[in-house]
């Protein structure tokens, strides 16, 4: 049996874990949460209550007791846009070089420079 290749991204992902994100597409458009796992082979992302999947596990010795189990499943990268703290608002991210000459992530909106 051969293993499937890996998938190689073709785009760098520039949301990063705990920046608030708002879902734009899907059956939880309007969402917002933050960011809690970056799945970055497959560009995808866990947002906080958002996607929310049930699991069915079966009792053991490290979960306890057995049942149903509500947790969050992945978003794909282009289904959300990053919120930014001034404007409030869902937008896309820049890069410019700080007076430090490190590159900083923008607000495409506003212009503020983004935390992180």
């Amino acid at each position: 049996m051969m293993n499937k290749p890996k998938k190689l991204s073709r785009s760098k992902i520039r949301i990063k874990k705990n920046d608030i994100v708002e879902v734009m597409a899907g059956r939880d458009r309007g969402k917002t949460g933050k960011v809690l796992r970056i799945v970055e082979e497959q560009d995808r992302l866990v947002v906080e209550k958002v996607n929310m999947i049930k699991r069915h596990t079966r009792p053991s010795p490290t979960t306890g007791q057995g049942g149903i189990v509500e947790k969050e499943g992945s978003v794909h990268v282009s289904n959300v846009r990053l919120v930014c703290p001034k404007c409030s608002q869902p937008t896309r991210i820049g890069h410019a070089l700080s007076g430090d000459g490190k590159k900083v992530r923008i607000c495409k909106k506003c212009g503020e420079m983004l935390e992180g």
